[in-house]
């Protein structure tokens, strides 16, 4: 988890946790906000997904008013222009709630792949040869029983139109890899 600062120890706010909060070019827009002599920022929703990890979101929000400029959302202008307890409450309110529901989404997601893994035994990555090129494996093991070597069986392979994506002929390791799959 980001602690929101660039190295926790010196105390600088990481920028591209900061300005813009919700933008992935963090750090191009904070140079932005700073050379327009930008004073107020309106970003469309509320803090809860604007960052969903609560020491970002509050350090982002700390950071910007310590520039002068104000974080205002469009669907709620009071709850960060104003320092009242109440405002403050709101923001850590929203911004716990937002981080409680990316950590259940995580342990959701987490558990559908630990279901499909234990039904399929695979659950993302890269297809096998054997689930891509069903015709070129079996063909490899054909000729692998014929006593070829890897590098004949390549060769061979290669002869019969099987060829890699980029139309060249396997490596012995990828043919390897077909009799072992």
């Amino acid at each position: 988890m980001r602690s929101g600062y660039s190295d926790p120890r010196s105390g600088i706010p990481d920028r591209s946790a900061l300005c813009g909060i919700h933008h992935r070019k963090a750090p191009r827009h904070h140079s932005y906000c700073l050379g327009c002599d930008l004073r107020s920022y309106v970003h469309e929703p509320p803090l809860g997904k604007a960052e969903d990890d609560l020491t970002v979101q509050l350090t982002g929000h700390d950071f910007l008013k310590s520039l002068g400029i104000s974080m205002i959302p469009a669907t709620a202008p009071d709850f960060f222009t104003e320092d009242t307890p109440t405002a403050v409450l709101v923001r850590q309110v929203l911004g716990a709630i937002a981080q409680f529901e990316k950590t259940s989404l995580v342990a959701k997601l987490k558990a559908a792949r630990d279901r499909k893994k234990a039904a399929t035994g695979k659950c993302g990555g890269r297809k096998s040869y054997v689930e891509a090129r069903p015709e070129t494996v079996a063909l490899a093991k054909q000729l692998r029983g014929e006593r070829m070597s890897l590098r004949k069986i390549s060769a061979v392979l290669a002869d019969r139109g099987h060829r890699t994506a980029g139309g060249k002929p396997y490596v012995a390791t990828a043919v390897q890899a077909m009799l072992a799959g």
